[in-house]
């Protein structure tokens, strides 16, 4: 479904700005998973079809950020440029464990073959399962029969990233409104109480 219906799938008063942590646990730790989404309103995206400014109608956007899911494998490189690194990885955490990786690229024009490219003011934070593992319970034990069977599957869906991506002039970088300590939100505790609700279900069947 195309991005720009998808934040219509939202309650009235609700804003779509996740923390890291919430990208990563909620949303791409469930793709990764092959459960869905609780609001399924972030839409799979090509990420070398489009230039960011083309993203529109193409991602969620909320604000100034544009949210989309992609394989890791894609290449970075678009019609008129290419993504590229800017600084170390950073570890996203929950509940004082490492999960997940951050990666933010600078977009550029040009090739990536050339000396120089010409390079924006676009910025892509893409978020990374920290080492593969993606189950949303750790207190299964799977047999080796079990193990060789959900291997190809694991392998697969572990190709997931989510991105944000925003243009840093307008202002559209994370604000540090996530600070630890802080209360839940509404939707913070719609999707803590969806996580509960699917580990409750297969522990059932």
């Amino acid at each position: 479904m195309g991005g720009a219906s998808n934040s219509n799938l939202l309650p009235p008063g609700f804003h779509f700005f996740p923390s890291d942590e919430e990208l990563v646990v909620h949303f791409l730790r469930r793709k990764a998973s092959l459960l869905p989404c609780q609001p399924d309103i972030v839409p799979t995206v090509c990420m070398n079809h489009y230039d960011p400014w083309e993203l529109n109608g193409k991602a969620l956007g909320a604000g100034n950020q544009w949210y989309f899911f992609s394989h890791a494998k894609h290449s970075r490189v678009t019609p008129n440029g290419y993504w590229s690194s800017v600084c170390a990885d950073e570890t996203v955490s929950s509940g004082g464990c490492s999960v997940g990786l951050k990666k933010t690229l600078v977009f550029s024009t040009g090739e990536p073959s050339e000396s120089e490219g010409t390079e924006t003011n676009w910025i892509m934070h893409e978020y990374h399962l920290l080492d593969g593992r993606k189950g949303i319970s750790s207190s299964t034990t799977s047999t080796n029969s079990s193990s060789k069977k959900l291997h190809h599957p694991n392998t697969e869906s572990n190709n997931w990233v989510i991105c944000r991506v925003f243009d840093s002039t307008t202002g559209g970088s994370q604000a540090s409104c996530h600070e630890e300590g802080m209360e839940l939100s509404c939707l913070d505790e719609v999707f803590l109480s969806l996580d509960d609700y699917d580990e409750v279900s297969l522990s059932n069947n």
